[in-house]
């Protein structure tokens, strides 16, 4: 079984950056903790999703690096990705727990979508088999997207939840990142150098 775990990075997310710091470092910094995250999970091949130019620095080398419009829905990008199945997550998450991406790949045992939802609305994550549902149109910046996505499905149960976690889209997000938890060293050093 082929498992990919591609990192989205979308030009609209260098819309957190705090005061004092510049967008495009700051959503340099963020993409690149969530893919070093990634890069560090066992048994999944990282991928970098991006309608950003310039992105590759971030990325190990030999990382497939899929560029894409910046409004390209999610479900075409699906459609690009190989393996037997995907998790797709926002880049705007350095610090989510490695644990929740594993999570997400156990739930597509009983579910065909697995969301992990996003504090304040969206979702942080998302993960199915490839090819992706046919019924799935999914926005993981729509604030109701299990309900979305449950109102498509044929079936309430082909949607699953794990547990959520939160994405910097605001200045303010800054404050819900944990000095505790190990990561986002990126974002991390970015943040208090201003």
């Amino acid at each position: 079984m082929t498992r990919l775990v591609a990192v989205l990075v979308r030009q609209h997310m260098a819309q957190a950056a705090p005061p004092g710091v510049d967008p495009r470092e700051f959503l340099e910094a963020m993409a690149e903790d969530t893919y070093e995250m990634v890069a560090g999970l066992e048994l999944v091949t990282p991928v970098l999703i991006t309608s950003v130019p310039g992105l590759e620095e971030i990325v190990w080398p030999g990382t497939e690096i899929v560029a894409i419009a910046e409004d390209e829905p999610l479900q075409a990008v699906l459609g690009r990705l190989k393996a037997d199945q995907a998790a797709v997550i926002c880049g705007d998450a350095p610090d989510l727990p490695p644990l929740l991406v594993g999570k997400l790949f156990r739930e597509l045992g009983r579910a065909e979508i697995t969301v992990c939802p996003a504090e304040n609305g969206g979702a942080v994550a998302l993960a199915c088999a490839l090819p992706a549902p046919a019924w799935a149109a999914p926005d993981l910046d729509d604030e109701n997207v299990v309900g979305a996505l449950r109102a498509q499905a044929p079936g309430p149960r082909r949607v699953a939840t794990t547990p959520g976690w939160h994405r910097l889209r605001t200045p303010q997000d800054v404050e819900r990142l944990d000095p505790g938890l190990e990561g986002w060293d990126n974002t991390r050093a970015l943040i208090s150098a201003r």
